[in-house]
């Protein structure tokens, strides 16, 4: 029996000099040569300003993305992509006002770049092309920021995503605060699927319907391994952090029907417990819940809902892992009624500011083409630090889309008219087919290149992304 709490082992942070600045090992520098003299500029600015608070540490981490052979089904080696050798990457964890020094060497084939999703970092420190050079194969890069925010966030690469992300190259990134709320036990729980050939090898893109769909693959994991069997004492309630880094599976999560508290969502705590027995991950979302108590002896499947988001295709039950129940042990769980207070930031009627469009078309060259505002790759007008953004995203197209804005958290105030179940801080929402959903957001003073996209990864390749600049 496999218990995920045990699988995976989380990096050993160290102290390492505040003072000292990031440097790169590689031949390129931190910025490629030849690169807009802005970038590197911007650069040297935010690892200048990446202090840790008082009583707070630099805590330093080495990934290496690499060619690895993993199993992702027991005894089959499959060619793949890791970080540190392991799928999903080793958990980072860390304590709001840390600094987070990130030294990354690319043994991959081809450039790579790492995004730091969710997290409220510098633009200069986002891990797109639109802010660095792709750290090429051989060189090493270092990202340093300070952690604003605790959360369950993840990282992954923004550069070629679709072959990427889908060899296994993603990792869990867990930031605490002192007064958290305490639990029996807590694990990460990485969700992904993919797509085997007959050789249990992992199959390449390229066929229509994975470009509408985008690909779903048909060996469920969770980290890394396929449907495995978990443990947890009868009796005991843990905090479960959750994150749904799959190509572009939706995840209408079930444990065995039982119900469950959510504590938080992708910007941290929710102002209060909601129960409830499901709750959807759409592609790149993250949840943290509150799991049990359950009794000696029962097995529950940790499954995924029927959920028809309008893709080609009949959804379906299917089953993640199996839950199996142990012992009786004593429970020390301290839930308050109240997790954190959260100021909302516009009322639901509140007129928007702009609209964004999600569409699609028909291409020669690409088969279909995802679009923002009838365009591919749309530039959008730039924000400015501190007015109010209240932005409609509306969907014209048959499929629901993943919505991500980079770098800044959002409320929803609508999804199709109707107000949300509770008040939370997201950087990903669920846009349904023929749909309309309101958000409001504050751009804080972290100027520079932003972007938003569809997180279906075909989508994003095909088109359906945003560039915009947040001024001063």
């Amino acid at each position: 029996m496999t218990d995920a709490r045990h699988h995976r082992p989380v990096l050993d942070p160290h102290h390492s000099d505040p003072d000292r600045a990031p440097h790169d090992h590689g031949s390129h520098g931190p910025v490629a040569h030849g690169a807009p003299p802005d970038w590197q500029d911007a650069y040297t600015r935010a690892v200048e300003a990446a202090r840790p608070e008082p009583g707070r540490r630099v805590v330093t981490v080495t990934l290496e993305a690499m060619e690895v052979e993993w199993e992702f089904r027991p005894g089959r080696a499959t060619r793949a992509w890791a970080f540190n050798g392991q799928i999903p990457g080793p958990t980072i964890e860390a304590q709001v006002g840390d600094v987070l020094e990130i030294h990354l060497t690319n043994r991959l084939p081809e450039p790579t770049v790492i995004h730091w999703h969710g997290l409220r970092v510098p633009a200069a420190m986002d891990g797109t092309d639109m802010v660095q050079h792709p750290v090429m194969p051989g060189a090493t890069f270092t990202y340093r920021y300070r952690l604003p925010d605790a959360g369950t966030f993840w990282y992954h690469p923004h550069l070629n995503e679709t072959v990427q992300l889908e060899r296994g190259l993603y990792g869990a990134l867990v930031v605490r605060e002192d007064d958290e709320p305490r639990l029996d036990a807590e694990r990460v729980l990485v969700l992904d699927d993919v797509q085997l050939d007959r050789h249990g090898q992992i199959k390449p893109p390229g066929w229509w319907i994975e470009s509408h769909n985008g690909r779903v693959g048909s060996t469920r994991l969770v980290n890394g391994r396929r449907e495995p069997e978990l443990g947890i004492a009868a009796g005991q309630v843990e905090r479960w952090r959750i994150v749904n880094a799959s190509s572009a599976r939706y995840v209408r999560l079930s444990i065995g029907g039982r119900p469950f508290r959510i504590l938080g969502t992708d910007g941290g705590l929710i102002d209060a417990p909601f129960l409830t027995s499901e709750v959807l991950l759409t592609p790149a979302d993250r949840v943290d819940l509150a799991v049990g108590p359950f009794e000696e002896g029962e097995s529950l499947e940790i499954e995924s809902l029927r959920y028809n988001r309008g893709a080609f295709g009949i959804p379906r039950r299917e089953r993640f892992a199996t839950l199996r129940v142990g012992p009786r042990a004593p429970s020390h769980v301290r839930i308050p009624g109240r997790l954190r207070h959260i100021e909302p930031l516009a009322p639901g009627s509140a007129e928007p500011t702009r609209e964004v469009h999600l569409g699609w078309k028909l291409s020669r060259a690409h088969g279909v083409e995802f679009t923002i505002n009838r365009e591919i790759h749309h530039r959008a007008a730039p924000c400015v630090v501190g007015e109010l953004q209240v932005w409609d995203l509306v969907n014209g197209s048959p499929v629901d889309h993943p919505f991500h804005l980079h770098g800044f958290f959002f409320q929803v105030l609508q999804v199709n008219g109707d107000p949300p179940p509770f008040l939370s801080w997201e950087d990903t929402v669920n846009v349904p087919a023929r749909g309309r959903v309101r958000i409001a957001w504050l751009p804080d003073d972290r100027p520079g290149e932003w972007m938003y996209h569809c997180h279906i990864l075909e989508h994003h390749a095909a088109g359906m992304m945003a560039h915009f600049d947040v001024v001063r």
